[in-house]
C-alpha cells in the first residue's frame, strides 16, 4: 500500500503530499490542472524516463518520493536494508536530464527501482486499454487469468523453445561447414604438411642465420684463420710456437739454479704448449668455414654450403609470411591446423548428435506447448462467461464475449503454439468480431476494467489492503459518461475492496465512490503552480459541483452533487 506520495518542483507542482488510505482513491480536478502530473510521478517510481522540460523552470531539481508499507514478499529483498518496517522509492531529476534513484535513503539503480515499484504499483494509463489490440496482450491476458502455475510452464516453454532455436542454428551451421568440409580439410591438409616437411624450429633459424653471416665471409675468415695459423705453426721459420720453443730450450739449460727462474720457465713451456694448440683449432676452424671434411682444404665448398643455408632460410622466410612473421606464430598456426583438421573430422559425428539432441527438444517443446494449449482452451469459456458478466454490471448488458484459441501461424513460439483473440459484440443481434475491430474507446475502457475485474476478484486478498500492488488508473473512464460513468465507478470501488486504488478521474459518478478525495487546482501566477488538496466531507461536494458544470453555489447541483454521495455510502 502506498502510505505516502510527495512531489516536489514537477513542472506546476511545487509541492503537495498525499496521505492515500486503503480502498478507492481519487484525483479530481481542471483540464490543464496537472493531473496527469501525479501519473508521471509514479511512473519516476516505476523507473520510467524523465520527460524533458519536467524540472519546474526555476527549480534545481525535481524530486519525487513514496513510502509503502512493505509487502511480506518483499521482506529480506537484495535491494532493501534489512529490518525495514516500510519502503520508501525516492528519484531526483535534474534540469539536464540527469535523475538518480534512491531506495530506503541509499542510492540505488533505475532497474532496482523498476523491479521494487513493479512489484508495489500496477500502472493502467488512460490509453492503456489501447494495448488490448495487441495479439500479445490478449493471450497474456488469458494466460494471467489461469495462473501462476500455468504462467510457470508458459516461461518453461519459452526456455524450450530457446534451445530448440540454439540447437537449429547449431545443425544449419554443421551443415553448412559440412558442405564446405572437404575443401577446407584439403587446405588445412597441404599448409600443416607444409609446415611439418619444413619442421622449423627457432633455435635452428638462430644457427642458420649465423652461419650464414660466417659464409657470407668465409675468404676473410680464412685468411685471417690460417695466417694466424702459420704465424703459431712450430715448422715456420719463424713462427711463435718455434720461438717460444727456443726460449725454453734456453731457460731449460739453467733450470734449478734459481727457483724464480725455474718459474718463468715454466710458464714459458705453457705458453708454448696453449700456442700450438690454438694453431691447432684455428686449422680446424679454418677447415670448418671452408666447409671440408679432411684434413686438406682444397676438399672445402663453402659456396655449396651456403646456397644450402641460403635455401633453408628462404623455406623458413616462406612460411613466416604465410602465417605470422616468425617461427613460434608458424607453429602456432600449425597446432591451430591440427585442432580444425580433428573439429572437421568430428563434424559429421557431432551434426548427427546434434540432430539427435534437436529432436529431443522439439519433442519436449511440443509436449509443453500441448500442455499450454489445453490449459487455455480449457480457461477461455470461464474467462469470457466472468467478463460478460462484469460488462453486464458495467452497463453493456447485451455485450456478448468470447476467448477464441486458434494456431498460432508460423508453428509454437516462444509463448506456445496458440493465438488468442478476443471477440466481442456489444448488442444483441451483432455477430461477434474481434475486439479491435469492433469496440469503441470507451467499450475498450470498460472490457478492460472487466478483465482487470476479473483477474484481480480471482486473487483478491481477503480484505487487507496491505497486501498486492496499488492500482493505478489514469482516466481509463475517458469517453464514457452517464449511467455508464457511474457503474463504473461502482466497478472501480468493488475492485478497491480489500485493496487500495488510485484512480484520476474527470467523472463525478466516479469521484463520489471514492473513500479519500484529491484535487489538483492551478492558480493564475507567473509562473503558474499546482496545488494538491485533500478534500473533506463539505469540500467534496463543492468539487463534484464544479465537475458537473455547474457555478458554486448552484442549489440544484448540490443537492445533484449530494444525492451522488447518498448513493455512493
Amino acid at each position: 500500500m502506498l502510505d505516502e506520495l510527495r512531489v516536489e518542483n514537477l513542472l506546476l507542482l511545487e509541492r503537495a503530499e498525499l496521505r492515500l488510505s486503503p480502498g478507492l482513491n481519487v484525483v479530481t480536478g481542471e483540464t490543464g490542472a496537472g493531473k496527469t502530473l501525479l501519473a508521471h510521478a509514479l511512473d519516476l517510481l516505476l523507473g520510467g524516463r524523465a520527460r524533458h522540460g519536467i524540472v519546474r523552470p526555476g527549480a534545481p531539481e525535481a524530486y519525487v518520493e513514496g513510502v509503502f508499507t512493505l509487502p511480506g514478499e518483499l521482506r529480506g529483498a537484495d535491494a532493501l536494508p534489512t529490518d525495514v518496517e516500510e519502503i520508501v522509492l525516492a528519484r531526483r531529476v535534474w534540469p539536464d536530464g540527469r535523475t538518480r534513484a534512491y531506495v530506503c535513503g541509499r542510492t540505488a539503480t533505475v532497474a532496482d527501482l523498476r523491479d521494487l515499484g513493479s512489484r508495489l504499483i500496477a500502472f493502467y494509463g488512460q490509453h492503456e486499454h489501447r494495448k488490448l489490440m495487441l495479439g500479445a496482450a490478449q493471450l497474456d491476458v488469458l494466460d494471467g487469468h489461469i495462473g501462476h502455475e500455468h504462467l510457470a510452464l508458459r516461461e518453461e516453454v519459452a526456455a524450450a523453445h530457446e534451445r530448440v532455436r540454439r540447437l537449429a542454428a547449431t545443425a544449419d551451421e554443421l551443415r553448412e561447414l559440412a558442405g564446405a568440409r572437404e575443401r577446407e580439410l584439403d587446405l588445412l591438409a597441404y599448409e600443416l604438411g607444409e609446415i611439418e616437411a619444413a619442421s622449423p624450429s627457432e633455435a635452428e633459424a638462430a644457427a642458420l642465420a649465423l652461419e650464414r653471416d660466417r659464409l657470407r665471409n668465409v675468404e676473410s675468415l680464412l685468411v685471417a684463420a690460417t695466417g694466424a695459423a702459420d704465424a703459431l705453426a712450430s715448422d715456420a721459420e719463424r713462427g711463435v710456437t718455434a720461438l717460444l720453443a727456443d726460449a725454453g730450450q734456453r731457460l731449460e739449460s739453467v733450470r734449478s739454479i734459481d727457483p724464480a727462474l725455474d718459474e718463468l720457465a715454466g710458464r714459458v713451456q705453457a705458453i708454448g704448449y696453449e700456442a700450438e694448440e690454438i694453431g691447432r683449432e684455428l686449422r680446424t676452424y679454418a677447415l670448418d668455414v671452408a666447409g671440408g671434411s679432411g684434413a686438406d682444404l682444397e676438399d672445402a665448398d663453402p659456396g655449396r654450403r651456403l646456397e644450402e643455408v641460403e635455401e633453408r632460410l628462404a623455406v623458413f622466410a616462406r612460411l613466416t609470411r604465410k602465417h605470422g612473421g616468425s617461427i613460434a606464430e608458424v607453429l602456432a598456426h600449425a597446432d591451430r591446423c591440427r585442432t580444425r583438421i580433428d573439429e572437421l573430422d568430428r563434424a559429421e559425428g557431432t551434426l548427427d548428435e546434434v540432430q539427435t539432441a534437436l529432436g529431443l527438444a522439439q519433442a519436449e517443446l511440443s509436449e509443453r506447448a500441448a500442455r499450454l494449449t489445453k490449459a487455455r482452451r480449457r480457461a477461455a469459456p470461464g474467462l469470457a462467461k466472468a467478463v460478460c458478466e462484469r460488462l453486464g454490471e458495467l452497463a453493456m448488458p447485451e455485450a456478448r464475449f468470447e476467448v477464441q484459441v486458434t494456431d498460432r501461424p508460423g508453428g509454437c513460439g516462444p509463448r506456445g503454439a496458440d493465438s488468442v483473440e478476443l471477440m466481442i459484440a456489444t448488442s444483441a443481434g451483432v455477430p461477434l468480431g474481434p475486439l479491435r475491430e469492433v469496440a469503441s474507446g470507451g467499450e475498450l475502457s470498460r472490457v478492460m476494467l472487466a478483465l482487470l475485474s476479473v483477474a484481480h476478484h480471482a486473487g483478491a486478498p481477503a480484505g487487507d489492503a496491505t497486501q498486492g500492488p496499488l492500482l493505478v488508473f489514469d482516466e481509463i473512464d475517458a469517453g464514457i459518461g452517464g449511467h455508464t460513468a457511474r457503474a463504473v465507478g461502482e466497478h472501480l470501488r468493488d475492485l478497491a475492496r480489500g485493496r487500495q486504488v488510485l484512480c484520476i478521474t474527470h467523472l463525478p459518478q466516479v469521484a463520489a465512490l471514492a473513500a479519500n478525495h484529491f484535487t489538483i487546482a492551478k492558480d493564475s501566477g507567473v509562473p503558474a503552480t499546482t496545488r494538491v488538496t485533500a478534500l473533506d466531507s463539505d469540500a467534496v461536494v463543492g468539487e463534484l459541483v464544479r465537475m458537473l458544470g455547474a457555478a458554486e453555489g448552484d442549489r440544484a447541483a448540490s443537492q445533484h452533487a449530494r444525492q451522488l454521495l447518498r448513493h455512493a455510502a
